[in-house]
């Protein structure tokens, strides 16, 4: 017998390489899906209509929070700042100048996705408010977009994975919910270290990465250089703007909301009387389309993810693991990653799919005998491994809004299956050999 869930996710996969739209692709899958499993079409709406409603608020988080960063980039600030870098490399013009330049942009673009995820929690809310003023800079200087692709990537999956802060805390929680309904329990303090070394799988794949996209590759420059010269900086402006990322990230913090966080910051730039209110309402909506695509994307993700849980073959597919590897320790363990990153690619959240595997790998991984330590590490890689590569995933259509912002940078070709490559395959790598040594 056919399994629901493989198909599906095969199908969402191959739609999604021949380029139609991701939303569509994951209706379709759905759709298959269930189908196979045997569940009437009815059925099928009804439970991908229900799901929708899951991914409700983090879809209007990434709507808000894109119009409050089209009003930052309304400023001037970012495009100020990127002309006087552009111009200060054509006066030096050479070669060593771009290789500063670049290096120092690579390497400060890191350390902002990795705060993103706990110094400064706003996820990928940071992507429209710097990748697009980038655009020139990068093309100036010849950067493969893939690069910052691998780059972002990282920053947005690495640190949740190892350190127990920001989005890391909440994925570790979940990982420490698991086992606690799989009557295993654990402690917090457990999980960083089991993830340390799945976790360096990260960072080879950065390497690598970086390695092989470094070659220059030309893109079309469509931005008028005179357009960004016309811009003045105005002090009140730059205190308003400050203000305003200040009073996201407090209101944020305080009530744990990215939506109020959002709104905070968006209302201090009507107040202040610094614009027109005519012209940033049409700033607001532009920016509000920018992520408004990415929240379609979850959303329709989480009734695909509903979908995959009512037919029931996620289990059965765990479950098959013994007739096919016969108890063998090292093929059980690399079957259960596959069947994570199958459950993952599919659904798009590497903390959605936690609650899916723990409750199924768990005894099967006690039945192998593995200790803790190395069933953490088996449930903590198990859940990351397709968040990077997967059409669905925040991870990989975060950078994509940012960096397509010209129509130049295909969302599966160039951020999706460098991602994949790059970081899914060292990931299983490491993660097998943490569940080995463990």
């Amino acid at each position: 017998m056919f399994n629901a869930v493989v198909i599906a996710v095969v199908v969402m996969i191959i739609l999604c390489l021949c380029r139609l739209n991701v939303v569509i692709s994951l209706f379709i899958s759905a759709l298959v899906g269930g189908l196979i499993a045997g569940m009437s079409v009815t059925d099928i709406v009804t439970v991908f209509g229900k799901n929708i409603v899951d991914g409700a608020e983090v879809a209007l988080s990434y709507a808000l929070l894109g119009g409050f960063a089209a009003l930052i980039s309304y400023s001037g600030i970012t495009d100020y700042l990127v002309l006087k870098i552009i111009k200060a490399i054509r006066a030096e013009n050479s070669k060593m100048s771009r290789v500063k330049v670049k290096v120092i942009i690579m390497i400060a673009l890191l350390v902002l996705s990795i705060m993103s995820q706990n110094v400064i929690p706003v996820h990928i809310a940071f992507i429209p408010i710097v990748i697009p003023p980038l655009i020139s800079l990068f093309n100036e200087l010849n950067i493969d977009r893939r690069q910052i692709g691998l780059i972002i990537g990282f920053g947005l999956c690495f640190p949740y994975v190892l350190l127990p802060f920001g989005f890391g805390q909440i994925f570790h929680q979940i990982i420490l919910k698991g086992f606690t309904k799989a009557h295993h329990p654990i402690e917090m303090s457990m999980i960083w270290k089991a993830m340390i070394i799945p976790s360096m799988g990260y960072i080879v794949g950065l390497i690598v990465g970086l390695i092989y996209y470094r070659k220059p590759r030309k893109y079309i420059e469509h931005k008028d250089e005179s357009e960004i010269a016309e811009v003045t900086l105005k002090p009140y402006v730059i205190v308003i703007t400050i203000i305003s990322i200040i009073a996201t990230f407090t209101v944020q913090t305080l009530t744990d909301s990215m939506i109020f966080g959002a709104l905070a910051g968006v209302l201090t730039f009507f107040v202040s009387g610094a614009y027109n209110w005519k012209d940033l309402d049409q700033k607001f909506v532009d920016g509000i389309q920018i992520m408004a695509y990415i929240g379609v994307v979850i959303l329709t993700a989480n009734g695909f993810a509903g979908v995959m849980n009512k037919t029931g073959d996620i289990s059965q597919l765990v479950h098959s693991l013994s007739d096919i590897t016969g108890g063998n320790k090292l093929l059980s363990i690399i079957l259960m990653y596959i069947i994570g990153l199958i459950v993952t690619l599919g659904i798009g959240s590497s903390f959605a799919t936690i609650p899916i595997i723990a409750t199924l790998f768990i005894p099967l991984g006690e039945s192998l005998g593995l200790s803790t330590m190395a069933l953490i590490a088996l449930i903590g890689t198990a859940s990351a491994l397709g968040d990077s590569g997967s059409p669905a995933s925040d991870s990989t259509l975060g950078p994509t809004a940012g960096l397509n912002v010209d129509g130049q940078h295909d969302h599966v070709r160039d951020t999706c299956v460098p991602n994949f490559i790059f970081y899914n395959v060292p990931l299983i790598i490491f993660g097998t050999i943490a569940a080995m040594v463990l």
